[in-house]
């Protein structure tokens, strides 16, 4: 009875004649493992950087006043870091899912509930790091064919890949420990008949990831800009050899109403004013470089010359180190209104910037005013501002 249980259960293990079969080639655990620990600790490092620059976007109330100004160039690193780890990872991850593919067609597809949940992990684990991939290379060069928002579903999918990834790991355990080290001399892992493959694969898809990021890091690395020949943006082309995200017609505002004749900036509190852009140019005049980071990737230093925001505030009678909400005159697009937490509005290198590179701001930069500030998302540095608003009691009427 016992011995044809035993028949039975490996007829039904027997997949169909129909059933894909493949070869082992080096698709075997060890190369499995190494891909994966190359994906993982690229993950890892999307992560951190994604939740920095979503702390820094829209942080925490608790997190604001703690927010750090320095390094100036501090948000260029890491999210320049982030988009090239990120367009690394494409030529892994594809090796990855190539290597584990025909894991896809195990037979029987479910030898338990354990084995069942372990393939559900699986495919959210696969799903959301395509996903991930695909939505972020898109946003990058600055296409959004979707209805929804990119930043809150890439944000959201992140935790799922991170959750799903942990799952992943804390089943295929004992397979990542026994293949994390490389093989001694004469251990099958190593020695084996596939050995000479995986090692081709492996150093394949190691310098398709290295050519990858030669081609695109330029954007925020200076060292690599010649060979910038993927990246979206060249950091230095553009308006005042700079690149521009949203145009002002894009934002839906035209050159009539930014106008020196028709535009005032606005400045409430207690002693809340309104200046013409004449004014402002008669205010004392500062010059910071700064470098300029946007969120798909690219980044460049810049010389800026315009008033302190603190200066600003100060005359209007702001609280010290209270927070600031710029308003935009765009029309469309996000960030329109944006939170300048205290310790960005109140540093001395943060300003109302009138003039980029010695040059008046051009139409897509700003004019006649945008905000500048060290270590700060580009998406945050405003443009085209027409009112700051620090916190605290609007106060009395404006002194003009």
């Amino acid at each position: 009875m016992r011995r044809g249980a035993r028949v039975l259960r490996l007829e039904r293990e027997t997949p169909p004649a129909w059933w894909p079969r493949f070869r082992g080639g080096p698709r075997d655990a060890r190369t499995v493992v190494v891909l994966g620990r190359w994906l993982g600790a690229g993950m890892a490092v999307c992560l951190v950087t994604g939740l920095i620059s979503h702390l820094l976007q829209t942080p925490p109330g608790w997190l604001a006043p703690q927010l750090p100004t320095r390094p100036v160039w501090g948000y260029r690193v890491s999210q320049g870091l982030h988009v090239a780890t990120g367009l690394a990872l494409v030529p892994v991850l594809l090796a990855k899912l190539w290597s584990v593919y025909p894991r896809l067609f195990a037979w029987p597809p479910v030898r338990s509930v354990r084995h069942g949940l372990a393939r559900a992990s699986v495919a959210v684990l696969v799903a959301a790091a395509l996903l991930e991939v695909v939505l972020g290379a898109v946003n990058i060069v600055g296409w959004y064919p979707w209805p929804f928002s990119f930043r809150r579903v890439h944000w959201a999918l992140a935790w799922v890949l991170a959750g799903a990834l942990l799952v992943h790991l804390a089943v295929v355990a004992p397979v990542v420990v026994a293949h994390w080290r490389r093989a001694r001399a004469g251990d099958a892992g190593d020695a084996g008949e596939f050995a000479g493959e995986r090692r081709s694969l492996l150093r394949g898809v190691g310098a398709a990831a290295a050519t990858v990021t030669a081609v695109t890091a330029g954007q925020t690395f200076p060292p690599l800009r010649d060979l910038t020949l993927l990246a979206p943006r060249h950091p230095d082309h553009g308006p005042q050899g700079l690149p521009v995200n949203r145009t002002a017609a894009q934002a839906g505002l035209s050159e009539a109403e930014l106008s020196p004749s028709v535009w005032r900036l606005t400045v409430t509190g207690p002693r809340g004013f309104t200046v013409s852009l004449a004014e402002l140019r008669a205010m004392p005049q500062h010059t910071a470089r700064l470098p300029i980071a946007c969120v798909e990737g690219w980044s460049a230093d810049a010389e800026w010359t315009g008033v302190r925001l603190a200066e600003l505030l100060r005359r209007a009678g702001a609280a010290e180190g209270s927070p600031v909400r710029v308003v935009s005159l765009q029309q469309r697009g996000s960030f329109g209104v944006t939170e300048m937490p205290g310790p960005y509005a109140w540093d001395p290198l943060t300003l109302l910037a009138l003039r980029l590179n010695g040059e008046v701001l051009s139409l897509d930069h700003g004019f006649p005013a945008r905000v500048i500030a060290p270590n700060r998302p580009g998406v945050c540095q405003t443009k085209w501002v027409g009112r700051l608003e620090p916190a605290g009691p609007a106060g009395g009427e404006a002194d003009r």
